[in-house]
């Protein structure tokens, strides 16, 4: 017996660009380059994963959706026999079919509207959905994902939502739909804006916070930090350093010479940049003749991500080339103090990693000062 009615929007090109360093999927020249370099789409699988922890309620779940990449498919792996209320043409999907399925969906009476892909999908349903109180849920599947209104990862987007069908979880709240300029992301620039609110189902454990930003009390931690990364070279003078994207490990890279990026992942032999902007072709490249190799991340601000959300070229292939105990994570106090409790967070796309990465790992947050601190999935 059908006893709950639950929406599902798919953005099949979520995603893609993350291991070619492309920062997003936005803009149609993009998806091109995306599509010829032969980016795999991120969504379809994510929100399979989602829906299977939904399969204990198979039979009492109608699952509302567009047809085709945009859920019908998706649904149908997952086990469901979804019931289609739209259709898209194959292979050319837009932002607007995102909208149109979004407002019909809603309009079709669902308890819950779970939507794949990253902060241009959040957005793309706020505007469509946003004079209703209809809860969403986002599966995460895309490069940028800022926003408050996305699960911490696909299998707990899953999980969270069979939940409030259940009527386990009952507790909504108001989360931020955030976007950044992904032109400006590109040539290195952070233009962030909040578009709006959306409803969430809320368990703590389950959502993402918003990603906050560097504080300016910060420059001695990040002295301190960038110090000890150089020592560290130091000791190891034919190490790759693969050095992941943001403003504490630019404190790194500032002091290796000209020409770093920003928001993309570069790469450091002998206390000197030997690669910029890497995506996952070049980086498994580069460690095809590496003796030894160290990989340096930061924390994502307010969020506790070290792994899948901004940093995709760092991907589990090449994680795995530089293996676990060559993990070098960086952070500020204030980033630390600011996550409470709440442990580090991984979401690589590849389950069996994310469990290798799980336990307890030390967190580099000055040149002599350390920090154990728990990794969850």
């Amino acid at each position: 017996m059908i006893r709950h009615r639950l929406g599902l929007v798919v953005n099949p090109i979520a995603g893609m660009g993350g291991r070619l360093g492309l920062k997003g999927t936005d803009g149609k020249e993009v998806l091109r380059i995306c599509r010829e370099k032969g980016a795999i789409a991120e969504a379809p699988k994510k929100a399979v994963e989602a829906l299977l922890r939904l399969v204990p309620l198979k039979s009492e779940i109608e699952i509302v959706t567009y047809s085709g990449e945009m859920g019908e498919i998706e649904a149908k792996d997952a086990g469901f026999n979804p019931t289609v209320i739209g259709k898209i043409t194959p292979g050319d999907t837009t932002s607007e079919d995102t909208k149109k399925a979004a407002r019909e969906i809603a309009d079709y009476g669902v308890e819950l509207l779970l939507f794949a892909g990253g902060d241009g999908t959040a957005r793309d349903i706020y505007s469509a959905i946003k004079e209703k109180r209809q809860p969403v849920l986002g599966i995460p599947a895309g490069v940028k994902i800022h926003s408050g209104v996305f699960a911490i990862n696909p299998r707990r987007a899953g999980e969270l939502a069979l939940l409030y069908l259940q009527g386990k979880t009952k507790d909504v709240k108001e989360a931020e739909v955030m976007d950044i300029d992904e032109e400006a992301f590109r040539k290195g620039r952070v233009s962030a804006a909040l578009y709006g609110y959306l409803f969430i189902p809320h368990e703590r454990t389950f959502v993402q916070s918003k990603k906050a930003g560097q504080a300016a009390s910060d420059t001695m931690d990040l002295e301190g930090i960038s110090y000890y990364i150089l020592d560290h070279m130091e000791k190891h003078k034919d190490a790759l350093y693969i050095l992941g994207p943001g403003t504490t490990t630019r404190a790194i890279k500032e002091k290796l010479g000209e020409g770093y990026t920003l928001l993309g992942v570069d790469v450091a032999k002998g206390k000197r940049l030997v690669a910029f902007d890497a995506d996952e072709e070049k980086l498994l490249e580069i460690l095809s003749d590496a003796k030894e190799a160290f990989i340096v991340v930061t924390i994502i601000g307010g969020q506790g991500y070290i792994f899948g959300r901004g940093n995709q070229q760092i991907s589990p292939k090449v994680i795995r080339k530089v293996c676990l105990d060559n993990l070098i994570v960086i952070s500020t106090r204030n980033k630390v103090s600011a996550l409470g409790h709440n442990p580090l967070l991984v979401d690589t796309g590849d389950e069996e990693l994310d469990r290798a990465l799980c336990g307890y790992i030390r967190v580099v947050t000055g040149y002599l000062e350390q920090r154990i601190m728990k990794v969850s999935a």
